[in-house]
């Protein structure tokens, strides 16, 4: 379709986008903009049939029309549920009524352009299907008018199926990021909000709706996932009528949207995934979305140290570079420096916003450790905290107005510091180039740019500053990529604070968790993947005796739980045994071996029917060769635990099927199942049949490795054993 001016009474008002089983149906026919269908293809179906199939009956006590909200869900139409947009002009303009003026459509676009002429305000919607069937929805609003339109929400909504019945968002705090919480899909509102100025350990990565029993490999799921790093709304709304909705989008504070004549909101952009393949499916459509970016890493993620649970703030050049020599042993590629090389920053008390190196600790700068590690083969990290500031630091001596405040008052600290106001010209230029002289004078290829507390009193001049906040972390980190080509940056907060959609444009890694502990580990990658492909998010074999839960566990455990993921090792590894060690270089072969596969391919959780184990993994794209885990979370509910399946796989094609430990798994038997040592076997008795699960300890866990059996190739045996 080309673009076309359509009117209300044409049947070309229909626009039909199409891609990878997933189909969007617009209709503007009424006046105003209103989804038919987003879901699963239909086939050769009119509009007339589908308009009539929709249009509902008309019950006593109701409008004596039947009305569809549409997408902008105006109460002037009769709609008594939340509405896309909120506001006003003075003391009136409360009750928008748009109309649809221009629609333009291509094959895999829509364009709509509204107006509300009373209240002097338009609106811009666009839908765009990608190839990965997401459709991105992108929303403005200007004012039009002479004066000020003061707006307070506006939120994309999209209508999903009666048969979806329940909603599946997350929450959670430091060290448990996105625990799922799956209800019924309830009469009302339910209302997720972040306030933090970032997404939070709260925050949810996606607001979904399900079919009756969805699993992850079976069942509808509709998910609206926000492309923003500030505050946000996630809602699900099922009306009195029945009808249910899903509405994402910024969290605007009091007086941030102030729209002076002609100004523009443009909404951040709005993923939505429709999956007729359960979670794994939503989950697959966001990967490769997320993959088919060109600013996604291209080069193979490396195995990366951080020295955080290894020194913490006791930086000795000796010590450390006998840490990077003993990681380069093992096989790491990436060696970062964590918080304390700066300033006066001998604890977490003072130092933050003085971004020179430190004299006292570094009488030489960074270049001799810095050439070292890149003469060991590796890349060298460096820590920054740039958007946050010290009261005990240079400065804030000089520039005590540089931090986000409220007139007249100084927010309270959290992590002994304030937020730094980089809506401030002058404090955004000090951060940029401090940072970027550090970069270039200490030969740094990584940062890794922390965030460790939540925003209070975010002001600047008297006005809430939340959003240019955000935009102005966003510049930054594109300005130092373009100034230093090759720089990689990986987004933390605290661990999990700033994960999200909108971070993914502009970072190329996220510091999943500050949680270590690989029991806990499990669940907080489990779901982490749900939107965000596991080559982008950190994974690292933490120390035996985990500094967050105290817990211990061997080698083996962390190992198998860092590997799905960008991995790496957060540990003293100065202190490992020469056992420890072999492990240790086991599992780095391992990773370069199978990375490619680990980041490229399908990722797969598996309905395990034993809730003590989790099981998943990772095919590739050609089916040929797959990798998975079984972990043993808690004690078996069987003597002889169940048979973990492996769906997924060429069912006609014949695969050698074996175990990998990198070293030995604690376990309660006298001999473990059979296939361990090796077997052949098809896709599709993995799917149906399974493996049947070695009875190991709690908290222990093996991975297998499948790999396509041609009829003129012999497999080679795995790298570990």
């Amino acid at each position: 379709m080309t673009a076309t001016d359509l009117t209300r009474t044409d049947r070309d008002s229909v626009s039909t986008l199409r891609a990878d089983g997933v189909e969007f149906i617009l209709d503007v026919s009424a006046g105003y903009p209103a989804v038919l269908h987003w879901g699963a293809p239909l086939g050769d179906i009119s509009p007339e049939a589908l308009r009539a199939m929709r249009t509902p009956a008309i019950p006593h006590n109701d409008l004596d029309e039947p009305v569809d909200p549409g997408l902008m869900r105006e109460a002037a139409r009769g709609f008594m549920g939340r509405p896309a947009i909120r506001g006003h002009r003075g003391a009136t303009g409360f009750s928008p009524l748009f109309a649809v003026v221009d629609v333009h459509s291509t094959d895999r676009t829509v364009s709509v352009f509204l107006r509300d002429t009373a209240l002097e305000v338009s609106v811009e919607q666009t839908f765009t299907l990608t190839a990965e069937g997401v459709l991105l929805v992108d929303m403005s609003l200007t004012n039009e008018g002479a004066t000020v339109y003061t707006l307070d929400e506006l939120l994309v909504w999209l209508p999903v199926p009666d048969r979806a019945i329940e909603t599946l968002d997350f929450s959670g705090r430091w060290l448990r990021e996105r625990q799922p919480h799956r209800m019924p899909f309830a009469p009302g509102l339910r209302l997720r909000e972040s306030r933090e100025g970032r997404p939070g350990h709260d925050g949810t990565i996606v607001q979904c709706a399900l079919t009756e029993n969805v699993s992850f490999q079976s069942g509808e799921v509709w998910g609206m996932s926000l492309l923003w790093s500030g505050g946000s709304i996630h809602a699900a709304e099922r009306a009195a009528t029945g009808r249910a909705t899903l509405g994402v989008g910024e969290l605007i504070e009091p007086g941030e949207a102030e729209l002076e004549p002609g100004a523009v909101y443009r909404c951040p952009t709005v993923a939505a995934v429709y999956s007729a393949d359960g979670l794994d499916g939503m989950g697959a459509r966001s990967h490769a979305w997320l993959r088919s970016r060109p600013s996604h890493p291209a080069t193979p993620r490396p195995l990366t140290l951080n020295v955080w649970e290894a020194v913490y703030f006791d930086h000795d050049l000796g010590t450390l570079t006998r840490l990077a020599e003993r990681a380069a042993s093992v096989g790491v590629e990436r060696f970062v420096l964590d918080d304390g090389w700066f300033g006066s920053r001998r604890d977490d008390w003072s130092g933050l916003g003085d971004w020179t190196v430190s004299a006292e600790v570094w009488p030489e700068g960074l270049r001799p450790l810095s050439d070292r590690v890149h003469a060991l083969g590796m890349q060298f990290g460096l820590w920054f905290e740039g958007e946050m500031v010290n009261p005990d630091s240079d400065l804030y001596r000089a520039h005590p107005d540089w931090i986000l405040h409220v007139s007249g008052r100084v927010p309270p600290l959290a992590r002994h510091q304030l937020v730094l106001d980089l809506t401030h010209a002058d404090a955004f230029a000090h951060v940029l180039e401090q940072v970027s002289a550090v970069v270039a004078d200490s030969g740094v290829d990584y940062i890794k740019w922390d965030h460790n507390r939540m925003l209070v009193d975010p002001g600047h001049d008297g006005v809430p500053a939340v959003r240019r906040q955000t935009e102005a972390i966003y510049r930054l980190f594109d300005e130092l990529k373009s100034r230093h080509p090759g720089l990689e940056i990986e987004s933390c907060a605290s661990g999990g604070g700033r994960i999200d959609l909108g971070m993914a444009m502009h970072a190329d890694r996220f510091w999943t968790s500050d949680q270590n502990d690989p029991l806990e580990r499990q669940q907080i990658q489990r779901w982490t993947s749900v939107m965000i492909p596991p080559e982008l998010l950190g994974s690292h074999v933490g120390p035996t005796i985990s500094h967050s839960s105290g817990r211990r566990h061997g080698v083996q455990f962390r190992a198998v739980t860092a590997l799905f993921g960008h991995a790496g090792i957060e540990w003293n590894i100065l202190e490992a045994t020469d056992d420890e060690l072999e492990a240790l270089r086991a599992w780095t072969a391992f990773y370069r071996e199978r990375r490619s596969l680990l980041h490229s391919g399908r990722t797969v959780r598996v309905d395990h029917p034993d809730p003590s184990a989790l099981a998943h993994g990772v095919i590739g794209e050609d089916r040929s060769s797959a990798v998975f885990a079984y972990a043993q979370c808690a004690t078996a509910s069987g003597t002889s635990p169940a048979a973990f399946r492996i769906p997924g796989l060429d069912p006609d094609a014949v695969y050698r099927v074996a175990a990998v430990e990198f070293e030995p798994a604690q376990a309660v038997q006298r001999r473990g199942p059979a296939w361990m040592a090796g077997v052949h076997t098809t896709g599709r008795a993995l799917a149906q049949v399974g493996l049947r699960a070695p009875v190991l300890w709690p908290e222990q866990a093996i991975v297998v490795v499948i790999d396509r059996v041609d009829a003129d190739q012999t497999v080679a045996p795995p790298v570990a054993s």
